[in-house]
């Protein structure tokens, strides 16, 4: 007869096989987040590859998705690494400036593109950046120190209802703990996303950040943009907004804000003051930093048959075209092509919505 094990040395014996196993998974969470991660995580990573080579060129894009959907690197007069990221805010942004700042040979020039919601409330900021990792545990340290000094703290703590604090769970993803990424490891199925993500990761990184949201060809559904009522930026997202600028100006690096234009069917709907606020708002930091400037309307429009998808993301004919405007602005600027201009012609498109 086989050897019957006791009550004690079978539970000890099944806790093992409990514990390794569980430690196989978290080693596999770890080690092999594009085998199960969403289709939008390597995009992610390929600006945080591009970022810790230093290989960003001339020019970079800071911003939201609009930007990272809209502006096209290869199309544009000079080098530009494309570091924009879905539901990017001034806290993305300042990030990803910072750590710019310590290649040996800084960006030129940077284009900032935020649309006016960015500036109001997170969005993605658990979902995307935390959980991607684009900030790290000092990053999202003094986001935590700075909104609390300034009362905003509250609204950026996590949507989920688990109950855990929000320091924990920000460890918790530092250290990619399972149980946090288990929709994704069911989703996923473990593994299969490693080929499609392997090769986004690829295209990212040759794309030099880029990356589309929706293709469709047209759409004229309202985003959030229409729904806001009143301009009224959270002052952590101000606050942070005001650092990137300012250390851009300790750099000497200047920096032109340029909107991404919304499909017209939002467009319509935005209220005229919202509108204007965010326009007065973006003026005073112009005032406050000379080598600050805004191209271009703050809201501008284009037709609907060049936007891929709900949310105003253009699509490829819609970027393409507006990549080669932003390219001719750039040269301008830039001084690249002799041209006299500071982007009137191409402002002027922006605003009457007749992409040439």
């Amino acid at each position: 007869m086989g050897r019957v094990l006791s009550a004690p040395r079978y539970l000890m014996l099944a806790a093992l096989a409990a514990a390794a196993a569980f430690a196989l998974v978290w080693a596999w969470v770890a080690q092999m987040p594009l085998a199960f991660l969403d289709p939008e995580y390597p995009s992610w990573q390929a600006k945080l590859a591009l970022l810790a080579r230093c290989d960003l060129g001339e020019v970079l894009v800071l911003g939201d998705s609009r930007a990272a959907a809209d502006v096209i690197p290869a199309a544009l007069p000079v080098t530009t690494t494309n570091l924009a990221v879905g539901g990017g805010m001034p806290i993305e942004a300042f990030t990803a400036l910072s750590r710019a700042l310590r290649c040996p040979v800084p960006p030129r020039r940077v284009v900032i593109s935020l649309d006016a919601v960015h500036f109001m409330q997170p969005d993605l900021f658990w979902e995307r950046t935390v959980r991607f990792g684009f900030l790290n545990r000092a990053d999202l340290t003094a986001v935590r120190r700075v909104a609390t000094q300034l009362g905003d703290w509250p609204e950026f703590q996590p949507r989920q209802a688990d109950g855990l604090p929000d320091r924990l769970r920000g460890t918790l993803y530092a250290l990619r703990f399972p149980p946090l990424y288990f929709n994704s490891l069911v989703k996923g199925g473990g593994f299969l996303r490693w080929w499609g993500n392997t090769a986004a990761l690829q295209a990212g990184m040759a794309a030099r950040g880029h990356y589309f949201f929706g293709t469709d060809p047209g759409s004229s559904v309202v985003a959030m943009d229409a729904h806001l009522r009143t301009f009224r930026p959270m002052p952590v997202l101000d606050w942070y907004f005001d650092r990137l600028l300012a250390l851009l100006a300790d750099r000497g690096i200047p920096a032109d804000f340029v909107s991404m234009p919304m499909n017209h069917a939002t467009w319509q709907e935005v209220r005229p003051a919202f509108r204007s606020a965010f326009e007065a708002y973006l003026a005073r930091y112009t005032r406050r930093y000379p080598g600050f400037h805004v191209v271009g309307p703050a809201m501008p429009y284009w037709p609907d048959r060049l936007f891929g998808d709900g949310f105003s993301h253009l699509n490829p004919e819609g970027a393409a075209l507006f990549s080669a405007i932003l390219g001719r602005c750039l040269s301008a600027r830039m001084g690249l092509a002799g041209v006299p201009t500071a982007c009137q012609g191409e402002a002027f498109l922006l605003a009457a919505g007749q992409p040439p």
